[in-house]
C-alpha cells in the first residue's frame, strides 16, 4: 500500500505547486549574464504564480558551490539552480573530484537561453577578417595569445574548439571574468578572445573591439554583417554559454513539468523576450527532455575536446 500512497502524495503536491516562495540559486555574483537571466525571468515567474521568487547569488568553485547546495536540497521544486555548461557539462571533465554529479544529483527543467560565442579582436589588429586571423595565427604557432573569462569557461573552450578545428597553436591567458579580459583586449594587451554578445556588446558597439566570426548556426540579429564559422568552412565551431534551470534529483516529474511550463510562459512574454534579445541572449524555454538530450550530446562533444587537449583545473 505504501507505493500508491506515495504516488498520491506526489500528484497532490504537483497539483498544489507552487504553494510557497521559490528559492532560485545563481552560481555567479549579481550583475552578470546568468544573474540577469534569473532576475528577468524570475520577476515574470513570480507574477504568474503569485509567489515570491527569491534570487540567491552563491558564486564560487566554478559553480560547484551552488550546484552542491541544490543537489542537497529537498526535491520539492522550491530550490532551483541556474546551471550553465560549466555546471552540467564541463566541470565533470575538468575536475577529477567534484562535490556533485551533474547526471545523478540534478534534474534538467529547461534551457532558458543561449549566449553564442563571437571571435573578437582588438582595435589595433591587422586581421582583415576571420580567415585572415586564422591564417596569421597558423603562420605564427605559439606566438599568438588569447584571453578568456577564465580557465574552463565557455569562452576558453570555444577558442580551444577553434584551435583544434583550424589546426592552431595559441597561448591561453585566463582572466577572472569577461570584463577584465575585454578591457585588456580593447587596450591592446591581448590580441583576441571569444566573448558572448551580453558581455561584449558595449565594447563592440563603441568600436573598442571588432567581431570577426560567430560560433553559431546562424548569424546574430545584432551582428548581421558578421559571418558564422560554418560560412567560413568551420562547421564544427559552434559554441555558446547555455544557461538552464535544474532541480534536485528526485523532484517529481509533474513538478518539473509544471515549473517548465511556467518558466517557458515567462520567457515567451513579449516584453521579457525582447529584454533577453536586447541583452544578447537567444531565448529558448524547451522541454525537460529536450534539455536533457542537449546536455547528453554536449557532454560527448566537450569531454572529448577537454580530454584531447589535456585541459584540467585540478
Amino acid at each position: 500500500m505504501a507505493l500508491p500512497l506515495l504516488v498520491g502524495v506526489s500528484v497532490a503536491h504537483a497539483q498544489s505547486y507552487p504553494a510557497k516562495p521559490i528559492r532560485w540559486l545563481v552560481p555567479y555574483p549579481a550583475g552578470g549574464g546568468s544573474d540577469f537571466l534569473a532576475r528577468t525571468i524570475g520577476q515574470q515567474l513570480s507574477t504568474q504564480i503569485g509567489q515570491p521568487v527569491l534570487i540567491d547569488n552563491k558564486p564560487g568553485g566554478n559553480t560547484a558551490i551552488a550546484a552542491s547546495e541544490t543537489a542537497r536540497s529537498a526535491p520539492d521544486g522550491y530550490t532551483i539552480l541556474s546551471a550553465d555548461n560549466g555546471t552540467m557539462v564541463f566541470n565533470s571533465a575538468l575536475y577529477s573530484k567534484l562535490s556533485y554529479s551533474p547526471e545523478k544529483d540534478l534534474t534538467p527543467v529547461t534551457l532558458m537561453g543561449r549566449f553564442p560565442m563571437i571571435l573578437v579582436v582588438g582595435p589595433d589588429s591587422d586581421a582583415k577578417d576571420a580567415k585572415d586571423f586564422i591564417a596569421k595565427a597558423k603562420a605564427n604557432p605559439g606566438k599568438v595569445s588569447f584571453g578568456s573569462a577564465g580557465a574552463g569557461s565557455p569562452h576558453h573552450l570555444a577558442m580551444e574548439l577553434l584551435k583544434v578545428t583550424a589546426g592552431l597553436h595559441m597561448v591561453h591567458i585566463p582572466y577572472r571574468g569577461a570584463a577584465p579580459a575585454l578591457s585588456d583586449l580593447a587596450g591592446g594587451q591581448i590580441p583576441a578572445m571569444m566573448v558572448d554578445m551580453a558581455a561584449g556588446a558595449a565594447f563592440i558597439k563603441s568600436g573598442k573591439i571588432r567581431p570577426l566570426a560567430v560560433a553559431n548556426a546562424t548569424r546574430l540579429a545584432q551582428l548581421p554583417d558578421v559571418p558564422t564559422f560554418a560560412e567560413l568552412g568551420y562547421k564544427s565551431v559552434d559554441a555558446a554559454a547555455l544557461v538552464g534551470i535544474v532541480a534536485p534529483a528526485g523532484t517529481a516529474p509533474a513538478v518539473v513539468n509544471a515549473l517548465q511550463k511556467q518558466v517557458a510562459t515567462a520567457i515567451n512574454q513579449p516584453a521579457v523576450k525582447q529584454r533577453l534579445v536586447d541583452f544578447g541572449v537567444e531565448p529558448v524555454g524547451n522541454t525537460p527532455q529536450q534539455y536533457a538530450d542537449l546536455l547528453r550530446s554536449e557532454v560527448v562533444r566537450w569531454h572529448k575536446l577537454i580530454k584531447d587537449q589535456k585541459i584540467s583545473l585540478d
